[in-house]
C-alpha cells in the first residue's frame, strides 16, 4: 500500500471508518472532558489569581463562607429535629457549602487544593501558603462565630430544635481526638475532591451536583468539616442550656479537626493529583533558557504569591526566550503617549547586534473583572493591539525588529517584574512617574521582593521630554554607572547624543585623583571621547544640578540600595532629581549580595560607589 497521503485505498478506508454524521474514525473519540493535565493547570492559573488578591477581600470572602456554613447547621438540626429519619435530616446540609462553593467565597478547606498545588509547582512560597491558610481560617472562624452568636440570642430554634443542636454538636466532645482526626482526613480528602472535580465539569448543573452529593457524605458518614465544628463549639458554649468549655472545645474537637481536613486535602493533592500528571505538565511549562519557579530559598522563606501561571509561556514569550538576541524590554501603560520611550529603547537596541525590543503594554484590570473566565481578558488585550500602529512603526524607523504584548492584569507593577523573571532581557527601560503602574506599586507584592532581587539592568525615566541630544553621565564608579554609560554610548552611535561625564571629589586637593580615575572610566566604559568634568566642591548634588542646566538628560546611578522600591514609595533621597529640567536616567544593575551583608553590612553597591545617601 502506498505512503501517500493521496493514496485511493487511504482515501476509501477513511470513508468506511467515519459514519454519514461525521463521527470520528474507529478508535477516535471526541473529547467532551478535560485531561488531568488540563485540570491541574485550571486549579493553579486559579489559584494564582486567589493568592495574588489583596488581603482585606480574601479574609472578608473568608467571613461570608464562615458565616454561611451556619445555614449548614441551621438546616441540619431543623430537618433532624423535625424527622426521626437520620438520612432526612441531612438532606440540606450542603447547602451552606454550596452557596460557597458556586458563589466563589474562599472556605478554608477548599483552599487546600489550588494553594498547595501552586506551592507544589514552586509558583508560591511555603510562607505565602502559610499566610493564605491563616487569613481564610481566621475569616471562616469569624463568621462561624457570628453565624453561631445569631442563633443563640436570635431566638432561631424552636426549643426541640435547640435540644437537637446542642445533641448535633456534642458529638464532637464525645469522640476521642484520633477518631476525630482520621474521619476529619476523610473529610479533607472528600472537600478537595470536590474542588477538583469542579475544575473538571464543563457546567454550573454538573458542579452543583457534586457539591450537593460530596458534601451530603459528610454528616451520613459521621464525619468532620473544622469550620462547621468550629461554629457548633462556639453555639455550645454560648448556650446556657449547655456546659462546654471553650479550651476543651478547641483542643480537644477543632485542633484535632483541622489537622485532619488539612492533611487529607493534602494527601489528596499530593498523591493523587499532582503526581499522575507531573511529567507532561513540567515538561510543557518549560522552555529552553526559561526558569519559572521560585528558588529553594525563596520557596522556603520568601513571601512571593505566584507568577501569574499561564500554565505555559505564551506564544510570544516562547519566541523570545528561544532566541539568542540582545532584547530590550519596554512595559507602557498608554500606546499613544509612551512612544517617545519606545523609540529611545529602539535607539538603544539598534546599536546592538541581533537586537529586538519587546514593548509590554500593561493593562490594569480592575479587581472587580476575572480575568480567568468570560473573555475578559482576551478583550481587554485585543482592544489594546489595535492601538499599536505607531509602535510597529518605531521598529521601522529604528531598523530593529519590534514585537509587542498587551497584558492584562491586576497586578501592574508586580506583573513587569515576573515578566521580566520569565523571559530574562537583558535590559528593561520604563518610565518613573504618577501613572496607574506606579501607583498600583504599593497595593502589590512586597516591594523589597520585587525589586531588591531584578532578574536583568532597570533603566527607569523621569520623563521631561526624553530627549538625548545632550546626556550628561554623573559617575562614582561602580556597576550602575557602568549602565549609564552603555546607554549613553549606544545613544550617541545612533542619534550622535553628545555626551558629557561628571565627577565630583571632596575637595580640591582631590581633583588629580578625580581626573585620573575619570579619564579611566571613560575609556573602560567606551566613552573616550566624553567631555570630562571633575567637580571638587565635595557637593554631590549641588554639582549635578550646576551641570545639569544645558542637559537634556541626566544619568545617575542607583547609589541607594533598593532603588526602584524607593522610587514606588516616595522614599528616594536625591533630591536632584526633582531640582533638574531635563529627564533623568536612573540605572540599577542586579546585585549579588550575600547573605552576610544582607544580614551585617553593606553589599558591593554601596562599598564600591560614592553614595548620595539618605
Amino acid at each position: 500500500m502506498s505512503d501517500s497521503p493521496s493514496d485511493p485505498e487511504d482515501s476509501v478506508r477513511e470513508a468506511v471508518e467515519r459514519s454519514r454524521s461525521g463521527a470520528p474514525a474507529v478508535g477516535e473519540v471526541l473529547r467532551d472532558r478535560f485531561s488531568a493535565d488540563e485540570v491541574f493547570q485550571r486549579v493553579v492559573a486559579a489559584a494564582d489569581e486567589e493568592v495574588t488578591s489583596g488581603s482585606r477581600e480574601l479574609f472578608f470572602s473568608a467571613v461570608a463562607a464562615g458565616f454561611a456554613i451556619t445555614i449548614t447547621f441551621l438546616l441540619y438540626v431543623s430537618m433532624s429535629a423535625a424527622s426521626d429519619n437520620a438520612v432526612v435530616g441531612t438532606l440540606l446540609y450542603p447547602l451552606g457549602f454550596i452557596y460557597i462553593i458556586i458563589g466563589g467565597y474562599q472556605l478554608y478547606t477548599e483552599n487546600t487544593l489550588p494553594p498547595v498545588a501552586l506551592t507544589l509547582e514552586r509558583l508560591a512560597s511555603l510562607p505565602t501558603l502559610f499566610r493564605h491558610w491563616g487569613i481564610v481560617l481566621a475569616g471562616n472562624f469569624l463568621g462561624g462565630a457570628m453565624g453561631a452568636i445569631s442563633l443563640v440570642y436570635g431566638g432561631i430554634f424552636e426549643p426541640e430544635s435547640q435540644v437537637k443542636a446542642i445533641e448535633i454538636a456534642s458529638k464532637g466532645f464525645a469522640t476521642d481526638w484520633w477518631s476525630l482526626f482520621f474521619k476529619a482526613v476523610f473529610a479533607g480528602l472528600i472537600v478537595a475532591g470536590v474542588v477538583w472535580v469542579g475544575f473538571a465539569a464543563g457546567d454550573t448543573v454538573s458542579r452543583l451536583l457534586v457539591v450537593y452529593l460530596a458534601f451530603l457524605a459528610i454528616p451520613n458518614g459521621n464525619l468532620f468539616h473544622v469550620v462547621v465544628s468550629f461554629t457548633e463549639v462556639i453555639y455550645l458554649v454560648l448556650t446556657p442550656a449547655a456546659d462546654y468549655s471553650l479550651l476543651a472545645g478547641l483542643t480537644g474537637f477543632v485542633l484535632p479537626v483541622l489537622l485532619g481536613n488539612t492533611l487529607g486535602g493534602v494527601v489528596l493533592v499530593t498523591v493523587v493529583n499532582y503526581f499522575q500528571t507531573s511529567e507532561r505538565r513540567l515538561e510543557d511549562a518549560r522552555f529552553e533558557g526559561a526558569d519559572r519557579r521560585l528558588t529553594i530559598p525563596e520557596w522556603t522563606f520568601g513571601r512571593f504569591a505566584g507568577r501569574g501561571y499561564v500554565p505555559v509561556l505564551d506564544s510570544v514569550e516562547a519566541t523570545l526566550v528561544g532566541e539568542d538576541r540582545y532584547r530590550v524590554m519596554v512595559p507602557i501603560t498608554n500606546p499613544r503617549t509612551d512612544t517617545e520611550l519606545v523609540e529611545l529603547a529602539a535607539n538603544v537596541a539598534s546599536q546592538q547586534e541581533n537586537a529586538t525590543v519587546h514593548v509590554v503594554h500593561v493593562v490594569q484590570a480592575p479587581e472587580r473583572v476575572s480575568l480567568v473566565s468570560g473573555g475578559n481578558i482576551e478583550r481587554i488585550e485585543a482592544e489594546s493591539s489595535k492601538r499599536m500602529r505607531d509602535i510597529y512603526a518605531l521598529g521601522e524607523q529604528c531598523d530593529v525588529d519590534i514585537t509587542v504584548t498587551s497584558l492584562a492584569t491586576h497586578h501592574a507593577f508586580g506583573e513587569v517584574f515576573d515578566m521580566a523573571r520569565r523571559t530574562r532581557p537583558d535590559l528593561v527601560m520604563m518610565e518613573w512617574g504618577g501613572d496607574q503602574l506606579w501607583n498600583a506599586a504599593r497595593a502589590e507584592k512586597p516591594l523589597d521582593e520585587l525589586t531588591n532581587q531584578l532578574p536583568c539592568d532597570f533603566a527607569v525615566f523621569k520623563d521631561r521630554g526624553l530627549d538625548a541630544s545632550e546626556f550628561l553621565v554623573s559617575t562614582a564608579g561602580g556597576p550602575d554607572s557602568e549602565l549609564s554609560a552603555e546607554i549613553a554610548a549606544a545613544l550617541r552611535d545612533a542619534i550622535g547624543a553628545s555626551i558629557r561625564l561628571l565627577h565630583v571629589v571632596d575637595s580640591p586637593a582631590d581633583r588629580e585623583a578625580g581626573e585620573a580615575f575619570l579619564d579611566r572610566w571613560a575609556v573602560d566604559n567606551g566613552l573616550p571621547d566624553a567631555e570630562r568634568i571633575v567637580d571638587d566642591s565635595g557637593d554631590v548634588e549641588a554639582a549635578i544640578e550646576r551641570e545639569a542646566a544645558d542637559a537634556t538628560l541626566l544619568a545617575i546611578g542607583a547609589t541607594e540600595r533598593g532603588l526602584l522600591s524607593r522610587l514606588a514609595t516616595n522614599s528616594l533621597h536625591l533630591d536632584v532629581v526633582n531640582h533638574v529640567d531635563c529627564s533623568v536616567l536612573l540605572a540599577e544593575r542586579p546585585s549579588s549580595r550575600s547573605l552576610r551583608s544582607r544580614l551585617f553590612g553593606k553589599g558591593r553597591r554601596e562599598t564600591e560607589s560614592a553614595t548620595v545617601d539618605d
